[in-house]
């Protein structure tokens, strides 16, 4: 491919990252056919025009994906991947590729073609020079996800527990997405009626939520409430009824924004304290719950 055409298309690409960055998708599919029907003029058996053929069709599937364009966003990312076949020289393109193509099945309610395809994205992102690492730890957290919700606990539970150990190992135990798979694994176990594995999972998700957002903030105040069911099942009701109050005075403060959110910890913590027979508070956090719905009204 001649030099100024491989320029154009990069420009081209340019500008379609330009404009998704400012919200102008519609446009930005524009682009993004011009871009590929420019590699697609140029395509021949030279990897280098095989190269800008694929990179273009990736960007405007990446754009049909976030249109809700599902079914030309999989023909984008199903055409790049046979043009890059047997090319363990772009084993991280491919990965990227398996990756959009596996969310748009996801999308479409394909969840066994979903996990296919993104076992396939790990696979190359294993093979990658160096391999990449923290999106192996997001294919195996999406992969979990869909584990779960089939009801495979242990399948859920390894590839959870994958994600753990290179965000752990990568970004350390207080980043944010580090603390995210740690609140699913504790959401795991808690369902599975592990709850000592959850309970120490939900501690670990808070303690790295307090440390990077404080209490004010919708992750921390949704793990305060993970917490107190967990702890509510191995018997701790104490320490329980603190971290409940803690999530609703979290979201009180967050404000009308989380407000189905604040609705869901009162009816946890309101069944707990009738259970408990302590009425009066819980007739003070439903009054409360009632002041909050009225203000949005």
């Amino acid at each position: 491919m001649d030099s100024p055409t491989a320029t154009l298309i990069q420009i081209l690409r340019g500008r379609v990252d330009e404009l998704v960055a400012v919200g102008d998708l519609d446009e930005a599919v524009h682009a993004a056919t011009a871009a590929v029907l420019k590699a697609q003029q140029m395509l021949s058996s030279d990897p280098e025009s095989v190269d800008e053929f694929a990179s273009s069709l990736e960007v405007r599937g990446d754009v049909y994906r976030q249109l809700g364009r599902l079914e030309e966003a999989r023909d984008d990312y199903k055409q790049a991947i046979d043009q890059l076949d047997n090319r363990p020289d772009r084993a991280d393109q491919l990965g990227r590729l398996y990756a959009g193509y596996g969310a748009v099945h996801d999308q479409l309610g394909n969840s066994d073609r979903a996990s296919e395809l993104w076992q396939q994205a790990i696979h190359h992102f294993e093979n990658a020079e160096p391999p990449a690492l923290l999106d192996i730890a997001s294919m195996a957290n999406n992969i979990a996800y869909l584990k779960k919700a089939g009801g495979d606990v242990e399948g859920a539970e390894a590839h959870f527990l994958r994600a753990l150990e290179i965000l752990h190992r990568e970004l350390g135990p207080d980043h944010e997405e580090t603390a995210s798979v740690s609140n699913n694994i504790g959401a795991l176990y808690q369902s599975a009626g592990y709850f000592e594995q959850a309970r120490e999972m939900h501690l670990m998700a808070l303690d790295a939520r307090r440390k990077l957002f404080g209490e004010t903030h919708h992750d921390t105040a949704q793990s305060h409430n993970n917490l107190a069911l967990a702890l509510l099942a191995t018997g701790d009701k104490a320490w329980a009824q603190r971290h409940f109050e803690k999530s609703i005075a979290g979201f009180k403060d967050l404000g009308i924004e989380y407000v189905d959110d604040l609705a869901a910890v009162a009816e946890n913590y309101c069944a707990f304290l009738r259970e408990e027979g302590l009425f009066t508070r819980a007739d003070e956090i439903a009054a409360e719950l009632n002041g909050s719905v009225a203000g949005v009204a």
